[in-house]
């Protein structure tokens, strides 16, 4: 049998694409489908096995009218991803342009700007959590002479800036060091792409006398546009999914210590519902914006 070019094309795209197919159905359907009727039950185990006694909606209930940190935490998860999210895709961004210029010692400064993703492996970073002596050094830090909260704020206020300003540039300032530890794969995007645009577009530029600046905004930008979209989305199931995420981090002892696996379950399936919400809207949003070069 003879395939045609446009065969053949789908056909290589179906094969490169049955890991992932195969991977979901054994490893993300059959275990959600679990999750979601978990969620719906509760888990009561016995000594051979476990059994589901049907609860309806009374596990949802509990998670956001009665449950004490769930709501509180839920809201605290979802500002935190506001403060940081332009502030790592700036940041990756920033970056990758400096890496992406020609200067002395270029591949060891990729390298340093890479690492803060293998210290935040899951392995690694669970070992810092548990760390007593990590966990001191982020103490003395929030409570340094300057740099603490309280002293920032102080200092700023003085300023007479509004309060909503205050409290993002305070907030941005103290996430500093988890901002340049979630930006490495971003950079890592970000720098391939700006590798990806053709040398021959900015040297027709400066035949035709752009500057830096306009060259930056009407070449750079908008052929950056659909990985700043891939970033944004990859930063925004990165920040939700992080092992120390608090709202992860509760569901788990939820699970393990609270008010049992269904209740867990169903704070889950609310969480996997806003999250795809999320990013349903930022996709639709961003997406009207891109431009993708033909």
């Amino acid at each position: 049998m003879v395939f045609s070019f446009t065969q053949r094309q789908k056909l290589g795209g179906f094969l490169f694409t049955l890991p992932f197919i195969i991977g979901f159905i054994l490893f993300f359907a059959y275990p959600f489908s679990q999750a979601v009727i978990i969620s719906f039950n509760e888990l009561v185990l016995t000594p051979q096995t476990f059994e589901l006694q049907w609860k309806g909606l009374e596990n949802y209930g509990y998670a956001l009218q009665i449950h004490p940190e769930f709501s509180k935490t839920f809201t605290e998860v979802l500002m935190k991803l506001v403060v940081e999210l332009p502030l790592i895709i700036g940041f990756s961004f920033f970056a990758a342009v400096i890496l992406n210029a020609d200067f002395r010692g270029r591949s060891v400064m990729r390298t340093l700007f890479f690492l803060p993703v293998v210290l935040g492996a899951g392995v690694v970073l669970k070992m810092e959590i548990n760390d007593y002596s990590n966990i001191m050094l982020l103490h003395m830090q929030e409570n340094s002479a300057f740099f603490g909260g309280a002293a920032l704020r102080t200092f700023f206020e003085a300023s007479r800036l509004p309060g909503g300003m205050v409290d993002f540039v305070v907030d941005a300032i103290q996430a500093l060091p988890l901002v340049i530890r979630a930006s490495g794969v971003q950079i890592l995007i970000f720098l391939a792409g700006l590798q990806s645009i053709s040398k021959e577009i900015y040297e027709a530029s400066n035949v035709e006398g752009a500057t830096g600046w306009e060259r930056f905004w009407l070449i750079t930008f908008p052929m950056m546009s659909p990985l700043i979209m891939t970033n944004i989305i990859y930063t925004i199931v990165d920040s939700f999914t992080a092992m120390n995420n608090e709202l992860v981090l509760l569901i788990r002892e939820t699970m393990l210590r609270g008010a049992g696996y269904g209740v867990s379950m169903a704070m889950a399936m609310i969480y996997f519902a806003v999250i795809g919400i999320i990013l349903v809207i930022v996709f639709t949003a961003l997406s009207r914006r891109t431009f993708y070069q033909v």
